[in-house]
Formats: C-alpha cells, structure tokens, sequence
C-alpha cells in the first residue's frame, strides 16, 4: 500500500480546504485496512485527527477534532479525503495519511505529508 497526499496550502481563517490521499492498492487489498489523517503542527507531537475503515465506511475522530473535520474516501477513485472548515490558525500543520491492517495496533504506512498553513 502506498500513500500520496495532497491539497495543501495557505489559507484565511475561516475558509476551507480538502486535503487528498491517492491509495495504490487493490481493492481486495484495502478492504483489509483502517486509513486516518494525522496532523503535526510546528514543534507539536503528530496527533490523530480521523480514521475510516475502507470496507465499510465507518469513521472515528479525535473527540477535539469532531465537528469541523470529515473524513471520507471514495473507493472508484481510490482516494482518502479529509474536508477541513472554518480553518484557524492553529491548525496551521503537516498533514499525514497513514493507513493500517485492521488488528494492528499502531499506524504503519505513510504518505509524504501535505502542508497545510493557516493565516489569520
């Protein structure tokens, strides 16, 4: 499985911004695995942000995260979405997908990480 992330940028406070994780896997493949977003702002630990398990859908997010997060995929396209709103500046972060075998304990596999940069 492999991961290549994109979507980000400078952006205002308040605005919006869809960051995008192509997945190079097969289906059958990605059925087996959870996918999430992890975040990293300058000089912070990275943190989860949301995860989605491929086969069916369902989603989880940090309790901090609920609300203007939403984390998505699209199976034709093989692509992992998260649809930030009402940015601030403290979200102001390098964005990670990363993806995991259902079981595993920890996330394993990582994209390159999108920077995301928020002004106010």
């Amino acid at each position: 499985v492999q991961l290549q992330a994109s979507g980000g940028g400078l952006v205002q406070a308040g605005g919006s911004l869809r960051l995008s994780c192509v997945v190079s896997a097969s289906e059958f493949t990605l059925n087996r695995y959870m996918m999430a977003w992890f975040r990293q702002p300058p000089g912070k630990e990275r943190e989860l942000v949301a995860q989605i398990r491929w086969s069916n859908g369902v989603t989880k997010y940090t309790e901090s995260m609920q609300g203007r997060f939403t984390i998505s995929r699209d199976n034709a396209k093989k692509t992992v979405f998260l649809q930030i709103h009402t940015l601030k500046p403290e979200d102001t972060a390098v964005y990670y997908c990363a993806a995991k075998e259902l079981g595993e304990s920890s996330f394993d596999l990582w994209g390159q990480g999108t920077k995301v940069t928020v002004s106010s």
